[in-house]
């Protein structure tokens, strides 16, 4: 089946709902669901977004102008994910305690506006991307993924994302800024708002694919490979040392094995000691 006929598939399904609340990041994935949806339900088609400290302020802002770009309805909600020790222990099923909150906040929305669908962006092709616990909170909540069901691949859904014309079509993909702390290191919101801090600043130098992992206090920036001279300029290094200690880091480095997923995961523990090579920008 062509993604064309797949992406049909998935509007006729979609419109045998009476309605559905569509857990909405902003990111391609759950914008070509809000999509789908709007095109088979309209107004009974809910885009929402929940707020807590991992989601960065630019994405908040994202999500709301995607929404805007769908003709979308959108409600944003709020939680904490901090709220859970479970998660701030930060172990290798972080990911399945945040996407539970994250979706049980969902379903919680979704009673309130007397709807009992909702729907998550998770394509077929992240099954088979390794260790993503993520998805058994998707399959325990019971949520319905329109893009797993109908077999659409990533690739076929930034297709679809151009078909619709959305602006995040080619969009990177980002996680929580959670995943920025590497595993066993507590999730607190002092560590996140530094974090969140450092990536607005290589997102105001224009920088595209980043991540800034935060090693205890150590910054390790990691950019596309294509990046990696832009961030090696003497200004760039010169104001990434400024901003990040005043954020509260105590050193600043780059990451000269460029930007991967997964580096601060125990699988990639052996990998970042025979391979990463760190540029310190010193704090002092």
């Amino acid at each position: 089946m062509d993604t064309r006929a797949k992406r049909e598939a998935a509007v006729d399904d979609l419109s045998a709902f009476d309605g559905v609340v569509v857990a909405f990041s902003g990111g391609v994935d759950s914008s070509v669901v809000a999509a789908l949806a709007h095109d088979a339900l309209g107004d009974d088609a809910v885009a929402c977004t929940a707020k807590s400290e991992t989601l960065p302020a630019a994405e908040l802002d994202d999500a709301a102008r995607v929404a805007e770009e769908i003709g979308v309805r959108h409600e944003i909600v709020s939680f904490s994910e901090l709220d859970s020790e479970a998660f701030v222990e930060n172990g290798e099923d972080r990911c399945y305690h945040c996407r539970s909150m994250r979706l049980g906040r969902m379903f919680d929305t979704a009673r309130e506006l007397g709807i009992d669908v909702v729907c998550d962006g998770t394509n077929a092709s992240d099954p088979g991307e390794g260790h993503r616990p993520g998805l058994r909170a998707v399959e325990e909540l019971d949520a319905y993924s329109p893009l797993l069901e109908h077999d659409i691949t990533k690739e076929e859904v930034r297709e679809i994302a151009r078909d619709y014309g959305l602006s995040v079509a080619d969009k990177p993909s980002m996680a929580c800024l959670s995943s920025r702390i590497p595993t066993g290191l507590e999730v607190t919101e002092e560590r996140l708002t530094r974090v969140e801090v450092a990536e607005t600043l290589l997102r105001t130098w224009g920088f595209e694919q980043f991540r800034v992992r935060d090693h205890d206090g150590l910054a390790r920036i990691e950019v596309g490979e294509d990046e990696l001279e832009r961030a090696l300029d003497p200004e760039f290094a010169a104001a990434a040392r400024q901003h990040l200690t005043d954020a509260g880091f105590d050193h600043v480095t780059l990451d000269l094995a460029g930007y991967r997923t997964g580096s601060v995961s125990p699988a990639d523990d052996d990998e970042q000691t025979a391979d990463v090579l760190d540029a310190d920008y010193p704090s002092g």
